[in-house]
């Protein structure tokens, strides 16, 4: 999947909470950026050659920049640590995208959760959830008040948001809030795993398709296949590759010489998406629902393996 890459320039840097920056980009060439759904992210490359993804969380409608919100993760690859530490108005970096692996639809209503720089995606789904005049609830959670970045921001919408800073009123009561199930309304949700987890076991009663997540980082992958050789066949190029047990598709065609589009390598960017001619995929991303899991006509070769002996693949 080809996807635009093109050369940006730091605008602004803006403190939104504790260890969280606000990080406007515009093309370098002062064109309008790429158009954008909610939802979507783009993948930052750093001078340093690191690569990250983040969620856009500016205006949809506003092509002149992007915004990011990007919080200082101390454990972290070295991503967040080079733009909070290093990143200065009028530097020029790479991005790539825009991606939507969190699209937004249209619903008769909407309760959106967020944990801490899990706002990112939510806010706007937010912004265009009111451009509809449909009607949602926000219910926002961090550590402390300091923590929540984008709060003055969310501040015009009133009582719409709720938040829940853990440190004086704990967390978001997710088992009483989704108790209920109400027609029309579906659920987007994006946060810490710990969040995520309770989110998925609260909303497990609710119809498949309602409740929507994006997850921070993959979990431990638990297949039924066990993980043996099998051939990849690239249509486009008329090669085949082995690919061995513990070693990803990605990996081997890395090894074999076939060049393939990659960035997270744990499921999560999508980048790496691959169109399947020919075989079933065993699907360990974390980005497909069960329906376009069902679908088999494509996966994510970072991560994903083969429930039968050969895949025909797009490439």
């Amino acid at each position: 999947m080809s996807v635009v890459e093109q050369e940006v320039v730091v605008r602004q840097l803006r403190w939104e909470a504790d260890g969280v920056v606000s990080l406007e980009l515009r093309s370098r060439a002062g064109d309008p950026l790429p158009p954008w759904d909610p939802g979507s992210h783009v993948d930052l490359v750093l001078p340093t050659g690191i690569e990250r993804q983040y969620s856009l969380c500016g205006a949809p409608g506003d092509r002149s920049c992007y915004r990011l919100g990007i919080r200082r993760e101390h454990t972290s690859r070295g991503g967040s640590e080079y733009v909070h530490a290093f990143l200065r108005p009028g530097q020029r970096l790479r991005i790539k995208g825009p991606r939507n692996n969190f699209g937004f639809r249209r619903a008769g209503s909407y309760l959106f959760i967020a944990g801490g720089i899990g706002i990112t995606p939510i806010l706007p789904m937010v912004r265009q959830a009111e451009a509809w005049g449909v009607d949602w609830t926000l219910l926002y959670g961090g550590r402390t008040d300091g923590s929540m970045p984008f709060r003055e921001e969310l501040g015009r919408y009133g009582g719409r948001v709720r938040c829940y800073p853990a440190d004086k009123v704990g967390r978001i009561p997710l088992a009483e809030v989704l108790e209920e199930v109400r027609p029309g309304l579906e659920v987007y949700a994006c946060g810490p795993e710990s969040l995520i987890a309770g989110l998925e076991e609260a909303a497990a009663h609710w119809p498949a398709g309602t409740v929507h997540i994006e997850r921070f980082k993959s979990r431990p992958r638990v297949s039924t296949v066990e993980d043996t050789a099998f051939e990849v066949v690239c249509a486009a190029s008329d090669k085949t590759v082995t690919v061995p047990p513990g070693r990803s598709i990605i990996t081997a065609l890395d090894d074999a010489g076939i060049a393939t589009a990659s960035s997270c390598r744990s499921g999560i960017c999508g980048s790496c998406e691959t169109g399947v001619l020919d075989g079933v995929p065993d699907h360990r991303d974390e980005i497909l629902d069960e329906a376009a899991r069902a679908a088999g006509d494509r996966m994510f070769i970072c991560v994903s393996r083969a429930r039968t002996p050969k895949l025909t693949l797009d490439l």
